[in-house]
């Protein structure tokens, strides 16, 4: 008996236009099946095993896209690349006709995607082998069960409203000035215009003009920084908080389109901006919840949306004694945004842990060191229902804290394994790195 021939495959595509290029997809694919260039974040066909595992994480639903293709004409990384909007849907016909020249004969077969999701850690073990640590498994894309409804791509390139119009009303640095860390408090107004928001969610900004191709720039992704009822309370705003780009990771000289954009804002700019974007990344509402935030750099924006709206909750008497812990890393001390201010802060309110790597004369330490030195207490918050635990920076910085985790855990006699699935499925670890 003769068996179907494969000859179309469903082939995964990220959507251009919707795509914000927060680099969520590429993170948390187990397979390394993403890439990106300096446009387009797109996947390769040959290593995609249809496992699902950046599809809840997307914020904005562009990584959700599918066209049936025939397999041996697969949309290439090159093709993908270039593209500004994604290609039609192949009629019947066309992929017959396609087949036909491809020499494919027989009863074709759609390859369909897979049923269920494959952990990062069965997707990456070898036979007799241990599966390598896949800090990204972890991530929860649940909200914690009290989060508040987030609102989500109101303004966008396929919703009723291409972008909405923000006005700059401040514009202030946040690191000591004569630093090379360059990095902004920008408030913007929205006006008449609803723009609703919660802690933990992003927006999409649009930089005016074109590329070095004489195409438009596309949205950069920032977390906000202020609370769900703005930076000043009862005005329609929210705040950002941007470091001025003068170098890619490898420390050659690039000049970042978007943050220097931004940075160099006055009041009374206006800028274009698309979203909101985000439902798991968010606060928990019941007052008696714990959180721990550790981050790096400008991962502090969520940070200190959690952090003002739990403030302000405990000005108006509606605070009952959630513990708030803060482990934030940077260079140096006058590298660090926010430092006066967290300075200021009540003890009692807030613990916080400063981790500093470039000290002259201190050893180099990190916030998984911190995490270490706070075993006691973290084990403490791990084995507690209503703690929830939030990561924020760069990339480089997830797995040594979610090995902290574990390490903690294992420490105080509880099983890693069991308590990281109870915090990823009740939505109490959420990871946003970049």
């Amino acid at each position: 008996m003769d068996m179907p021939v494969a000859g179309l495959l469903k082939q995964h595509l990220i959507d251009p236009e919707i795509c914000i290029r927060c680099n969520t997809c590429e993170a948390t694919c187990p397979v390394g099946a993403i890439t990106h260039d300096d446009r387009n974040y797109v996947v390769m066909a040959d290593k995609c095993n249809f496992c699902m595992a950046c599809i809840a994480p997307c914020p904005t639903g562009s990584i959700d896209n599918w066209r049936t293709v025939v397999q041996v004409r697969a949309y290439s990384v090159q093709d993908q690349l270039g593209w500004d909007e994604l290609p039609a849907e192949l009629g019947n016909d066309e992929l017959a006709q396609q087949m036909a020249e491809a020499g494919i004969v027989g009863e074709a077969a759609v390859l369909p995607p897979a049923e269920a999701p494959v952990s990062a850690a069965t997707a990456e073990a070898t036979p007799g082998a241990a599966a390598p640590f896949n800090s990204a498994a972890w991530g929860a894309t649940l909200p914690p069960w009290s989060a508040a409804h987030a609102y989500t791509n109101l303004y966008g390139p396929k919703a009723a409203e291409k972008s909405v119009t923000a006005t700059v009303t401040g514009n202030v640095r946040v690191t000591q000035v004569g630093t090379e860390y360059d990095t902004h408090h920008i408030v913007l107004d929205f006006g008449a215009m609803p723009f609703p928001v919660l802690e933990g969610q992003s927006i999409g900004i649009v930089p005016p003009g074109v590329d070095a191709n004489g195409r438009p720039h596309h949205p950069r992704q920032y977390s906000i920084a202020s609370p769900r009822n703005g930076e000043r309370p009862g005005y329609n705003n929210a705040s950002l908080t941007v470091k001025r780009v003068l170098e890619d990771h490898q420390g050659r000289p690039v000049r970042g389109v978007a943050s220097n954009y931004l940075c160099d804002l006055q009041v009374g700019d206006t800028v274009q901006v698309i979203g909101p974007f985000g439902t798991s990344f968010l606060m928990p509402n019941h007052p008696r919840s714990h959180i721990v935030m550790i981050c790096t750099g400008t991962g502090s924006a969520p940070m200190r949306a959690m952090t003002e709206w739990r403030r302000r909750l405990r000005q108006s008497g509606k605070f009952e004694g959630g513990k708030l812990m803060l482990f934030f890393g940077a260079r140096t001390k006058e590298e660090l945004p926010y430092f006066g201010p967290l300075q200021n802060l009540p003890k009692d309110f807030i613990d916080i842990n400063f981790a500093f790597s470039r000290t002259p004369g201190a050893p180099k330490r990190y916030v998984q060191d911190l995490m270490r030195e706070r075993a006691a207490d973290l084990a403490t918050l791990l084995a507690d229902p209503q703690a929830h635990f939030y990561v924020c920076g760069l990339k480089a910085m997830e797995e040594g804290v979610v090995l902290a985790l574990r390490d903690v855990a294992t420490q105080a006699g509880l099983d890693w394994e069991a308590v990281g699935a109870t915090l990823k499925r009740e939505g109490r670890l959420h990871l946003e790195t970049y």
